[in-house]
């Protein structure tokens, strides 16, 4: 591995071969995997015609995560974390050359669709904590912030421009997008199989139910940790508002189906943007007050997205939530990676995933359910106004994480013992 990079190399993390080959296979990944989410979800309409199903997909994906999350952690902390999600890339790739085959031949029921998305799930449940444990043992502590700025700006072009693809493609025909996705995770396989082996303490431990749960034991306790995870948790909770943007296109902005691509799209640009920015800027004071302001600019901008009716406000309103939601996940991945020990980065790993994920489709289900009871303009209002409270609540409910200075442990555990203590008068 290479020394670390000058502080504001823009590319710091490159710099490290490690973390170059890691970076490409991830793409490629999520590339994959979003070209397969959007084709799947036009052959089950087709086949169905109900949208129920396209519901299923979501949860048939998310609940391996959930059910899986002790042992998901604990195998990347005692396993090779590159052998983990080198085995769950082959199983995606396999199963994505199973929906090339029932594409090509026809399919009368999504049964067969659902079982191969079950597979995938579960193969995505133990990639997930591996892939997040991994980027620290590539790069040195110094330049993790960096390659967590790259690998966001990467997960989210790939979510931008995948979804975009995989309809263009799924046009081509049922088989192409799916023949396509299988291309990529070839590529990042071979990406993969080209990272070495990092050199990681020794998990050698017996497994027992405190070792399974050791994730959740250190993240309660972690003051810091817990703040980040669950502050983001709760803010994209009740600050959702992806769900409800065909309804707001539709009937608030009376727009076709272009003005939603528009609003799809307008989050990701803000975020791209903001973890460039972060990527040759990055945090380097008073980071835990910053990450509460961009909480509070989301919520902030969620409201105005509610109450707008101007496309180029909503859509300005969209770009600022990107850019704070950005800034949000900077943060957060940082402690989590920099903050927890190597031995429990898997299983403190899974547990942020699972909190990501619950929150994402529990938002979903929130907004939904108060657009149908309130209308869609209160449900994003009162949901920003939400956010708003909570980011307001957090930081006082953990002023440990309101008052860190910089995202490595180990610089502001030196800080905090350096501060000057309070002398009691005599």
């Amino acid at each position: 591995m290479h020394a670390s990079a000058p502080a504001d190399d823009r590319y710091a993390a490159f710099r490290h071969s490690a973390f170059s080959f890691y970076f490409v296979a991830r793409f490629l990944s999520t590339f994959g995997m979003q070209i397969i989410s959007v084709s799947v979800g036009w052959q089950i309409y087709d086949l169905t015609r109900d949208p129920f199903d396209l519901g299923l997909v979501g949860l048939i994906q998310f609940l391996p995560a959930l059910v899986l999350i002790l042992f998901t952690g604990a195998a990347a902390d005692r396993f090779g974390r590159r052998n983990i999600m080198l085995v769950c890339e082959i199983i995606i790739g396999v199963s994505a050359l199973a929906l090339v085959y029932f594409a090509w031949h026809g399919l009368t029921s999504v049964l067969p669709i659902f079982s191969v998305l079950l597979v995938i799930g579960i193969a995505r449940a133990f990639f997930s904590p591996a892939s997040q444990s991994l980027a620290p043992n590539l790069v040195p502590a110094r330049d993790l912030p960096n390659a967590i700025a790259w690998n966001s700006t990467s997960w989210q072009t790939a979510t931008i421009v995948g979804p975009v693809a995989g309809g263009l493609l799924y046009g081509l025909g049922a088989t192409v997008p799916y023949v396509t996705a299988v291309g990529f995770f070839v590529a990042a396989i071979i990406a993969l199989s080209l990272v070495p082996p990092p050199l990681t303490r020794s998990r050698e431990q017996a497994q027992s139910w405190k070792t399974l749960v050791a994730g959740f034991s250190y993240v309660r306790h972690q003051k810091v940790v817990l703040g980040a995870i669950s502050l983001d948790m709760f803010a994209v909770l009740l600050g959702g508002a992806v769900a409800l943007m065909p309804v707001f296109a539709r009937d608030v902005l009376e727009l076709g189906p272009w003005g939603l691509g528009f609003l799809r799209a307008s989050p990701g640009i803000g975020a791209i943007g903001m973890a460039m920015y972060l990527a040759s800027r990055p945090l380097r004071r008073d980071a835990g007050r910053k990450m509460f302001i961009a909480v509070g600019a989301f919520g902030a901008a969620t409201v105005i997205f509610g109450l707008s009716t101007s496309l180029p406000l909503t859509m300005g309103a969209l770009i600022i939530m990107g850019a704070a939601d950005m800034i949000s996940v900077y943060v957060r991945q940082s402690l989590v990676q920099l903050w927890t020990p190597d031995e429990l980065r898997g299983r403190v790993s899974a547990v942020n995933m699972v909190f990501i994920g619950a929150s994402n489709e529990l938002g979903e289900f929130r907004a939904g359910v108060m657009a149908s009871l309130l209308g869609p303009v209160a449900a994003v209002v009162i949901g920003g106004a939400g956010t708003l409270a909570v980011a307001v609540g957090w930081s006082l409910g953990f002023p440990q994480l309101r008052q860190i200075q910089t995202l490595d442990k180990a610089a502001e555990d030196t800080r905090t013992a350096l501060r000057p203590k309070a002398v009691k008068p005599d």
